[in-house]
């Protein structure tokens, strides 16, 4: 069986006049036809009949993870993470508040927002927030504990897009060694933020493994200090701070404990229609037309890469935006697009 070489595309023969284009991104592959856009599931996890027609069946199946029973082959639920509960297969991971200016921070544990990819650490496998495995080669997990680690995949400041590019791969890549994986919390050990903290630490320090750390926090001194840090941090490129309740434990779902502090706010919207461009933008992406889970409809025309212009991502597609204010009528006010996320649970269709 042929297939499509990393960054190019492939023109096949639909039903009816107009032919599907195959595209391979990243080592995550698509169609433009209407089965695979319209799947429910990670866009790594989707294929359809001419994906196969041209891969073939065992490469489409070891790539998804397998196939249905009596041969209707359809794209496969992640592996279940062995934390998960028995309702969910995502793992129990504590999750942020925004921080409304109404908590005072003072003595609360500081440290920068990372713009990566949220991924938890079993002891065995790396899984993202909706329980999906991350295949990461074995030389960039070695020396990681056998005991659970919350943290995040990072790939510097101002690479959000490329981090994700690299952990959506399916074929264990040289790439991940762009990536370290920053741990901030030890789920599985009894005891305070801080006992946690320094286990942490301690396991990293004293293992030192050659593509994981350990995230340093400091006190905040009052909201002075919160102010000044933050925008020290968006200086260097960086997205924000987290703060951590002294003394607090550890809780699935989302806490006041955990408080995000951003200057901007962000969301996430599904890809609806791609708009054409206009004047140096004519023959390739405008903008793209996006839906909250409210359903509220608008565009997203910038943030965008030339290159993402040209193959920009595919209708159905989950993309965090950025922007400064929701309108009385609850649009968000000069949105700006900032890549696909690959661990959102998928919008249902409208």
């Amino acid at each position: 069986m042929a297939d499509i070489a990393d960054g190019e595309q492939l023109s096949v023969q639909g039903s009816g006049s107009k032919p599907y284009i195959l595209k391979n991104t990243g080592g995550v592959y698509s169609c433009s036809c209407p089965a695979w856009r319209n799947q429910s599931v990670a866009l790594e996890r989707r294929t359809c009949k001419h994906l196969r027609r041209v891969r073939g069946d065992a490469a489409e199946d070891a790539r998804i993870g397998g196939d249905a029973a009596g041969g209707a082959r359809v794209p496969a639920r992640a592996a279940k993470s062995p934390s998960a509960s028995d309702d969910t297969k995502a793992p129990p991971l504590l999750l942020a508040q925004s921080w409304e200016n109404d908590v005072d921070l003072t003595g609360w544990w500081m440290s920068e927002k990372l713009d990566g990819v949220r991924a938890y650490w079993d002891g065995k496998q790396l899984w993202s927030r909706l329980g999906n495995a991350f295949l990461a080669p074995e030389w960039f997990t070695a020396g990681l504990p056998g005991f659970p680690l919350d943290g995040e995949l990072f790939g510097g400041r101002k690479r959000f897009q490329r981090t994700v590019s690299i952990v959506r791969r399916q074929d264990r890549s040289d790439d991940w060694k762009e990536l370290t994986f920053v741990a901030f919390d030890a789920p599985g050990v009894e005891g305070s933020f801080e006992a946690r903290l320094e286990r942490c630490r301690q396991w990293m320090e004293d293992t030192r493994p050659a593509y994981a750390r350990w995230h340093e926090h400091a006190r905040c001194d009052g909201t002075a200090h919160l102010r000044s840090e933050l925008a020290r941090v968006e200086a260097l490129g960086g997205e924000g701070l987290m703060l951590r309740q002294p003394g607090s434990r550890y809780e699935a779902g989302r806490s006041h404990t955990l408080l995000k502090v951003k200057r901007f706010k962000d969301d996430e919207a599904r890809v609806v229609g791609h708009v054409p461009g206009a004047g140096r933008h004519k023959g390739r992406l405008g903008a793209l037309e996006v839906e909250l889970r409210n359903g509220k409809r608008f565009s997203v025309g910038t943030g965008l890469s030339d290159a993402e212009r040209r193959s920009p991502p595919p209708v159905g597609a989950i993309i965090t935006f950025r922007y400064q204010e929701l309108s009385d009528d609850g649009i968000p006010r000069f949105p700006s697009y900032v890549g696909v996320r690959v661990d959102a649970a998928p919008f249902a269709a409208s």
